[in-house]
């Protein structure tokens, strides 16, 4: 009986310390890579401090990605500083409200960027390591699973509501501080950057993806993102045994809310809609919907291909311009 016993002591000694050797190994390749940001304001009375965060380099000559709430407002700029105790001056180059992303470039190079991973090949119960500055602890790590996946996230700039689509739900602890830091995978690839904390174990991620790397470089080059918007928030789902053998693939993306006034509810679309084609386009992911709310879409009647219930609809939209 002891032996039994001091094997499966053994086994789990071991389990543990292949799970201690992954983290240690994520947080010694990623942690030179995130900074802890301190922002300031410009006032009457000079800089003052504004706010906290974290961000991650992109790329060696000073480019850094973090949340856009962390560096909204006005003449915000602060300095970043990194594990090797250096600290560059930073200025916002451009911020997305809507995707809860912006570009930073930090004076100075010779940074360590991360690599990007792809969130879209996550499944859920992956171990996933979050690393940023809560509450200014710089450089804290913390690790969990991914608790679930195409969640769905409300962000607003002025009067214009988006929904971040296909955000990454983890267990890894984040509190304030930790948004603009970096989520990655068991290899060090970062495929989030933290945005929110939604309660106690429940931490939220902006994912890596296509879209969100199409943000990023338009953020790089021109500042701004012009995209185009219907108004929807959705998340993928299984086709329909029928409808699979019809099309010839597994998955669309089901409308989880319509916002009102939006184009998507002037055109007829409703909750519990199934989108399976946008613009002559196969439609099996969130992604492939935001590939289309590209600026050439905005003004142009799109038709849009639904299954509701049993029923196909083919239904016009007509995209307007996403402004704050």
């Amino acid at each position: 009986m002891s032996t039994v016993v001091e094997n499966q002591a053994a086994r789990e000694a071991e389990a543990l310390d292949a799970y201690s050797r992954i983290v240690v190994e994520v947080a010694e390749r990623l942690a030179p890579s995130v900074a802890n940001l301190r922002v300031t304001r410009q006032s009457r009375a000079g800089q003052v401090l504004a706010g906290a965060g974290s961000a991650v380099a992109l790329t060696p000559d000073g480019f850094l990605l973090t949340s856009a709430h962390v560096v909204a407002g006005p003449r915000r700029s602060g300095r970043a500083a990194f594990t090797d105790g250096r600290e560059l001056r930073f200025h916002v180059v451009g911020l997305d409200r809507l995707s809860d992303l912006a570009v930073l470039r930090a004076e100075g190079g010779d940074l360590t960027p991360a690599t990007l991973g792809e969130a879209e090949k996550l499944r859920v119960g992956q171990l996933v390591v979050a690393i940023g500055n809560p509450n200014g602890f710089a450089g804290s790590v913390t690790a969990g699973v991914v608790s679930a996946l195409g969640r769905s996230l409300p962000a607003r700039a002025g009067r214009t509501m988006r929904y971040i689509d296909n955000v990454i739900q983890t267990d890894a602890a984040l509190n304030p501080g930790n948004s603009g830091g970096a989520l990655a995978d068991s290899v060090g690839r970062v495929i989030g950057v933290n945005t929110a904390v939604a309660g106690v174990g429940l931490g939220l991620a902006v994912p890596i993806n296509a879209a969100t790397r199409r943000i990023v470089a338009a953020l790089m080059h021109d500042g701004r993102v012009r995209r185009a918007y219907i108004g929807i928030a959705g998340g993928p789902r299984p086709l329909p045994p029928q409808a699979r053998v019809r099309l010839g693939r597994s998955a669309g993306v089901e409308i989880v809310e319509v916002v009102p006034g939006g184009p998507a509810q002037r055109a007829g679309l409703r909750g519990e809609d199934l989108i399976v084609e946008l613009d002559g386009r196969s439609i099996e992911r969130v992604d492939d919907v935001q590939a289309v709310m590209t600026s050439e879409s905005i003004g142009r009647r799109l038709t849009v291909r639904v299954l509701r219930g049993d029923r196909w609809l083919d239904l016009e939209v007509c995209p307007v311009e996403l402004t704050e």
